[in-house]
């Protein structure tokens, strides 16, 4: 069956005195486009993230979002860089002496400077923790693949649906083609008679020409390759793997076809189901563009 391209997956379990949390959402996308926001002690694993999601996901833009959340009471790590802050210090000095300022170069300026003082929740490079991250993200994309299944699920009934009723209005035209062509040859035949005032000199040679003329409206062979179409889009709706873009070419050809119909048929009854066979084409249209 069909997946959607929507859905959301949510794992969460304890590490120490807190919890780490992953959160996946996905929206629709041409492509398969991945966005990863991992905290500092995770940020070296990001590809195999990234790499798990590729298993499970053909297309979409997703969102993974990897969270380490301290318990209560529980302070973060503070890191000193004393390469940096020594750095500074020599740069303030030569800052002070060269403009000759007044003031102490002391401990709170430098302490305030960019990235002197920093703190993490978690020490990096923890293989603990990065095994449970990856567990979790396994587990937060199997939740995001169910709820994809069961979208994708009710996207395909709905289409279903549309495709039937689509079905039954190329029944009805199907139904209206013959007498179609019959009308076409009596109003034409009828006009010409009409010109002439009377029986034409060579009716045998008229037959034929009229003939060829409705014939020019049989829309016999358009109906055919709807019909191919339809069977198709509706096996393609029963793969497992990603058929979006399939269905999506199917629809332009479907649509192709019903327009060739309206305008060969030339039929006040045709354009009718002509006209709500489209309106239910986009509709299929619109959900195929959440079709993974």
């Amino acid at each position: 069956m069909i997946r959607s391209m929507t859905g959301f997956g949510r794992k969460q379990a304890p590490w120490q005195d807190g919890s780490v949390l992953v959160e996946i959402r996905a929206v629709n996308h041409r492509f398969l486009e991945i966005a990863c926001r991992l905290p500092r002690a995770l940020s070296a694993h990001e590809d195999a993230f990234k790499k798990a999601v590729q298993q499970r996901c053909a297309r979409g833009r997703i969102d993974m979002t990897v969270t380490i959340q301290s318990g209560k009471g529980r302070a973060g790590t503070v890191n000193l860089d004393q390469t940096l802050a020594k750095q500074y210090h020599r740069a303030l000095r030569t800052l002070k002496s060269s403009l000759k300022l007044a003031g102490s170069i002391d401990v709170a300026l430098i302490a305030g400077l960019r990235d002197v003082l920093s703190i993490s929740d978690q020490p990096t490079d923890d293989p603990k923790l990065a095994k449970l991250a990856h567990e979790l993200v396994v587990e937060a994309l199997d939740d995001l693949a169910n709820m994809r299944d069961r979208e994708g699920a009710a996207l395909a009934k709905d289409m279903k649906g549309r495709l039937q009723s689509m079905r039954d209005h190329r029944t009805a035209i199907e139904k209206r083609s013959p007498k179609l062509i019959e009308e076409m040859f009596e109003r034409m035949k009828q006009r010409i008679e009409k010109l002439l005032g009377g029986d034409p000199p060579d009716l045998p040679r008229l037959h034929q020409e009229l003939a060829i003329y409705a014939d020019r409206g049989d829309i016999t062979e358009e109906i055919v390759r709807l019909d191919s179409h339809m069977i198709q889009f509706e096996q393609q709706l029963n793969r497992a793997e990603s058929v979006g873009k399939t269905l999506d070419f199917l629809l332009q050809e479907m649509g192709r076809e019903i327009n060739t119909i309206g305008s060969k048929a030339n039929d006040a009854e045709i354009a009718a189901h002509v006209i709500h066979m489209k309106a239910e084409l986009e509709r299929v249209r619109e959900q195929v563009q959440n079709v993974e």
